[in-house]
């Protein structure tokens, strides 16, 4: 249960109602704060639209961050969006036997990124021979965006785990298809 109120747009200003365009119970959570609602939702967004990191590597590196957090919400909302932008099963099942620091098949440009942000996470930042390894195969721009990415993420988990937001029932199947280890 959220330590505090989700809101409806019949709880908001005006002006505030677009903040709830996506209805997921982050951003009805968040919404208690427009200006703070509308700041994430900006560096969301980019990330999401804006950015020139390609959009399967910005979604594997998302859902290592949502798989090293054991953060359920960001784990499930991740898979579901990550399918949309060409993440496969075998890309999770990937992700996760890279975690276990395991060699997989995947791409070594996806095994890079995922390596990148579980550094990021581990803090504080990207190893040098990681970082240099990144602007061998990534434009400058792109690096930028994963950094970004990954250390947006990074906070977003702790936003989550903070405020204990509830994940939505339309997202449960994702975490039973992929749950975390015990």
């Amino acid at each position: 249960m959220a330590r505090i109120p989700y809101l409806s747009a019949a709880d908001l200003a005006p002006e505030d109602k677009p903040l709830l365009a996506r209805d997921i119970s982050l951003h009805k959570a968040l919404v208690n704060n427009p200006a703070a609602a509308r700041a994430f939702s900006g560096l969301g967004s980019y990330l999401r639209h804006g950015t020139t990191l390609d959009a399967r590597l910005r979604e594997l590196a998302i859902l290592q961050v949502g798989w090293l957090a054991r953060s359920p919400y960001e784990w499930s909302h991740h898979v579901k969006i990550g399918y949309d932008f060409g993440v496969t099963d075998a890309d999770i099942e990937a992700l996760i036997a890279e975690s276990r620091g395991e060699t997989t098949a995947l791409d070594p440009v996806a095994r890079l990124v995922l390596k990148a942000a579980r550094e990021v996470h581990a803090g504080p930042g990207i190893h040098y021979e990681t970082f240099a390894a990144l602007r061998a195969v990534l434009d400058t721009p792109s690096v930028v965006d994963l950094v970004v990415t990954a250390s947006f993420y990074c906070a977003v988990v702790r936003l989550l785990a903070s405020l204990e937001i509830d994940v939505e029932e339309s997202y449960m199947p994702y975490l039973k298809k992929y749950p975390f280890p015990v």
